[in-house]
């Protein structure tokens, strides 16, 4: 902790990115909106950056396109460059995606993998998501006790993306492996986040290849043939953006709704009377309570801390705050989205709350693309996990819980729980 120089009456500054600010980053970020909304930080990489912490702020950070994804306008010295994105991707050749780009190839190519997120076909993969759910809960239901990250959170995003993708079943535990490391982030062996993502890179350059050979008919509608297909089909996707597009659709795609299950889990866990609410209603056959309580989930303690990377290309002001070209700057969504300027009771869950445009996703251009399967994902976890286990409980003190480490995710490394064994029926 520091003292503020000047002005005795404000509290002390709180000290940023510790194992005590992963496990509350919230009394932080409300000093932040506080005193030094929009505030420079050294990041644990070393890197400066600015963080912006106000919802106004925030929302219009995130729709600057003066504000641009492409790491090349970054003014730090090359060596530094690769402290600001994903380990590895810049030697594996994966920097073209959409998490780094901008106009008019971000419209370009979100408008190819968009078509994989349209309601209609996230509808259609409803019960596959379904039966993934409930084939991971038959994994532990006996039992009495699970790890509701490692058997559940995790494999089921991982299977219903490889799924989207494209990937055949029998190379799914491969993906789930290599995704495994990388969410370790500070927890697995230096370099691990690294070699996982060349290893993911090479498969899915070899899966490209043998799917191009192997492509004879309109039939195949996963996305990495329908990428293959707009490539050959005169949208000028290179090899490297068909490649890189896949990778970053299955590392954002799996990720938060890890963090959204597991973070959404916990908050009902510790919140027994809306977690009743939301049985209540599931058991009434209301959905409407699981859907605003999915939102009101992803605001109150959402999968996503920070919005990904974005550097200054010209001087401008952000919350009154000027910023030089080439400066680092982090949309904060965790404290945006907890701004009483925005939200009343910001430090209240509420399941029902309506007023409820947080930033969760992200805002503008770069929002969130599947955002409507994460969603289907969070809401059949939650009501089916609820609904199968109807009095699941913390296996563990919530003081013992540890969060991962890493800059931009926030998840549970783990998240023990209890509950009655199901018994297993002839039917079952």
């Amino acid at each position: 902790m520091s003292t503020t120089p000047g002005n005795p009456s404000v509290p002390p500054a709180p000290e940023l990115f510790t194992w005590e600010f992963a496990t509350d980053p919230y009394p932080a970020y409300a000093w932040l909106r506080e005193h030094a909304p929009v505030h420079r930080a050294t990041l644990p990489s070393g890197v400066e950056a600015w963080l912006v912490t106000r919802y106004a702020d925030a929302r219009q950070a995130l729709a600057d396109q003066r504000l641009s994804k492409n790491p090349a306008h970054h003014d730090e010295p090359a060596h530094a460059r690769g402290r600001t994105g994903i380990p590895g991707e810049r030697k594996a050749e994966l920097m073209t995606h959409l998490l780094n780009i901008d106009p008019p190839d971000h419209t370009r190519l979100r408008r190819l993998v968009s078509k994989a997120f349209t309601p209609r076909r996230v509808a259609e993969f409803a019960p596959r998501v379904q039966e993934l759910t409930d084939r991971l809960i038959d994994g532990f239901a006996e039992r009495g006790e699970a790890d509701l990250i490692h058997e559940f959170a995790f494999p089921l995003p991982i299977y219903a993306i490889c799924d989207l993708l494209g990937v055949p079943r029998e190379d799914q535990d491969d993906f789930r492996d290599w995704a495994g490391m990388m969410i370790r982030h500070g927890g697995g062996p230096r370099g691990g986040v690294a070699r996982s993502v060349k290893k993911m890179r090479g498969y899915l350059a070899e899966l490209i290849h043998k799917k191009r050979e192997g492509l004879r008919h309109e039939g195949d509608d996963d996305l990495i043939s329908g990428l293959i297909r707009a490539s050959d089909h005169g949208e000028h996707l290179t090899e490297n953006e068909v490649v890189a597009m896949a990778f970053i659709l299955l590392f954002a795609g799996f990720e938060t709704t890890v963090n959204l299950i597991g973070n959404g889990v916990y908050a009902l866990l510790r919140h027994p009377e809306q977690r009743r609410r939301l049985q209540d209603a599931l058991a009434a056959g209301d959905t409407g309570l699981l859907e605003t309580g999915v939102e009101e989930l992803l605001r109150y303690d959402g999968p996503v801390e920070l919005a990904t990377w974005r550097f200054a290309t010209e001087d401008l002001t952000v919350g009154g705050q000027e910023i030089r070209a080439g400066d680092p700057v982090l949309v904060v969504l965790a404290a945006a989205d907890r701004d009483p300027a925005r939200f009343a009771e910001p430090d209240t869950l509420d399941l029902a709350r309506r007023d409820n445009q947080h930033l969760g996703y992200g805002h503008g251009i770069h929002y969130c693309l599947g955002a409507p399967l994460a969603r289907l994902e969070g809401q059949t976890a939650l009501a089916t996990l609820l609904k199968r286990l109807p009095d699941l409980r913390l296996g563990a003190d919530p003081a013992e819980l540890r969060w991962r480490g890493g800059l931009i995710m926030r998840g549970l490394r783990t998240l023990p729980v209890e509950f009655a064994p199901e018994r297993r029926t002839e039917e079952n």
